[in-house]
């Protein structure tokens, strides 16, 4: 730095060097402030990250997280297994059933429903295909069909007269019988609907959960799922309607 002839300082270079140096000062503050707050930073994310650690550590060891997650997985491997014997079982389709076989059946299943048919009828083979939806909608209701003309003991014990004769059993005892289309319309193509109404209001069939309308398609008389269609081609005699059965 130069100075005058009384050693005084120029007084432009004097307030330019303090001017660098103040900025100088000022630059280091800011970067020691910054080094700070980053630090602080790291050390609120690092305890956060801490605690988060120990808020998923203290729900694994939870006892009684534990246990409910032990009595969920229980719960669904007795219903897995209850299902597969179910299904062995005959349970979702419509199984034919001999005379030696019929008291097992209603009696081991809580809910049988039991189609007394003749080979010949075209409307018991209409009866069967309604039966057929319905077994697999239905699953904890057993379905089956026995020959009448080869149950002889039991047409007459249950004063079975008249094909197609569709009977709902609950543990064993008869509640509700469907006697030819009595109550479905008297007709060929009536609404599957219309058979499983008065199953359900009898107890033998339960009601279903309230459909997902991703699967609304596979309802029974649905503008895309009416069980009647192609039923009523299927051909009929007049000595068919309601037939008798001696």
């Amino acid at each position: 730095m130069t100075t005058d002839a009384y050693g005084k300082m120029d007084a432009k270079k004097f307030g330019s060097a303090m001017s660098t140096i103040a900025h100088s000062q000022a630059v280091m503050a800011a970067v020691r402030d910054y080094k700070k707050e980053m630090e602080e930073t790291q050390s609120l994310a690092g305890q956060e990250d801490q605690t988060r650690r120990y808020d998923i550590k203290d729900m694994i060891d939870d006892p009684e997280l534990q246990n409910l997650h032990a009595e969920r997985i229980a719960k669904l491997q007795q219903e897995h297994e209850r299902r597969v014997q179910m299904q062995h079982q005959g349970h979702g389709t419509v199984t034919e059933i001999t005379e030696g076989e019929f008291l097992e059946v209603v009696t081991k299943s809580q809910h049988v429903i039991c189609h007394f048919f003749h080979r010949d009828f075209e409307r018991c083979k209409i009866m069967d295909k309604h039966l057929a939806i319905l077994a697999k909608r239905h699953f904890k209701t057993r379905f089956v069909k026995i020959s009448a003309p080869d149950t002889p003991f039991f047409t007459v014990k249950l004063n079975i007269k008249m094909l197609p004769c569709v009977t709902g059993f609950i543990q064993g005892v008869s509640v509700h019988r469907i006697v030819g289309f009595d109550g479905l319309g008297g007709i060929d193509d009536f609404e599957t609907s219309a058979l499983e109404n008065q199953f359900l209001e009898c107890g033998v069939l339960e009601p279903l959960p309230v459909e997902d309308p991703a699967v609304a398609d596979d309802r029974i008389d649905g503008p895309r799922g009416n069980a009647r269609k192609g039923f009523a081609n299927i051909q009929r005699t007049e000595s068919d309607e309601d037939s008798d059965f001696d």
